[in-house]
């Protein structure tokens, strides 16, 4: 009797067993695909990534929290000199002391452009892009804006910027400078500036700019000689990260360290943001991160 009792007991905990184990095993089974990605953990304020092709939302951090962008800003001032009408890339601009000084006094990065060089809108653009020059982004400032004074087409040429954020349909940008040094209002999204390079990298010759790992420009001097520039991209991706094709660094007291990024894979096109990352080696790490999660889910 008593081992009648047992037994049934033995029985009834082993049919448990199974029908746990079962419950376990298709739980598992079910639950694999949800457990084999997980979510990143950043250092930097705000984070965003998306599928280019689709526009799908892969990963969001303060997504929409206004920040400090840093020399990111100098996409939309690329983005605005491209979408001039009869553009000419090969058009000279004269390297005026004004820019120079500019770097100078408030110890910007630079392309190191020498005063009576006459450089092309393109060469410009590779000097704006690659080493961050703050030089390149006003003498693109003052080519394009309109005006009969420098300080008014630079003013122009910024309020160019502002309107081409508006017809993207942004609400949380917005500049005040044609380099991210700005007078406190300049800011933007990891949303929006991912929305900014990704309309950005629609143009060629944006896409090969920002893709150029480093590039030597030869420039025609004041006298009628020639020199070369010489830049190198100051995006860490390029070359270490596989399929990494652009787009921006910035960094500042304020912007902390950015990056916007963009790669391809299997045909698949990734395009993010990070803001106010901590350090240089943690803005690239976070990029990184970004992007393996969202080639992965």
């Amino acid at each position: 009797m008593i081992t009648g009792i047992k037994g049934a007991r033995v029985r009834r905990t082993v049919a448990a067993v199974v029908t746990t184990g079962a419950v376990l095993t298709t739980g598992a089974l079910t639950a694999a695909p949800a457990q084999a990605v997980t979510a990143p953990s950043i250092t930097a304020k705000g984070g965003f990534v998306m599928n280019n092709g689709t526009g799908q939302s892969l990963y969001t951090k303060a997504a929409d929290g206004r920040l400090s962008t840093g020399s990111t800003t100098k996409i939309m001032t690329a983005k605005v000199v491209l979408a001039q009408p009869n553009l000419n890339l090969d058009a000279k601009v004269t390297v005026d002391k004004a820019y120079s000084d500019y770097v100078v006094a408030n110890n910007a990065s630079q392309a190191h452009l020498i005063v009576g060089d006459k450089v092309t809108v393109r060469q410009l653009l590779y000097g704006l892009m690659l080493p961050s020059g703050c030089d390149a982004a006003y003498a693109l400032a003052d080519k394009f804006g309109s005006g009969s004074t420098r300080a008014t087409r630079v003013k122009s040429f910024i309020g160019k910027m502002n309107s081409a954020a508006t017809s993207l349909g942004l609400k949380n940008t917005h500049f005040d400078s044609f380099d991210g040094i700005g007078n406190g209002n300049n800011y933007s999204t990891p949303r929006d500036l991912t929305k900014i390079a990704s309309s950005a990298m629609k143009n060629s010759t944006f896409r090969t700019v920002v893709n150029t790992k480093s590039t030597q420009q030869k420039v025609t001097t004041k006298s009628g000689g020639y020199r070369y520039y010489t830049w190198t991209n100051t995006n860490p991706l390029l070359g270490t990260y596989s399929g990494a094709i652009g787009v921006k660094t910035g960094s500042g007291p304020e912007a902390k360290y950015c990056l916007v990024f963009a790669a391809t894979r299997n045909g698949k096109t990734l395009i993010g943001t990070i803001l106010a990352s901590t350090t240089i080696d943690n803005r690239a790490a976070d990029a990184r991160k970004l992007l393996n999660y969202g080639f992965a889910v």
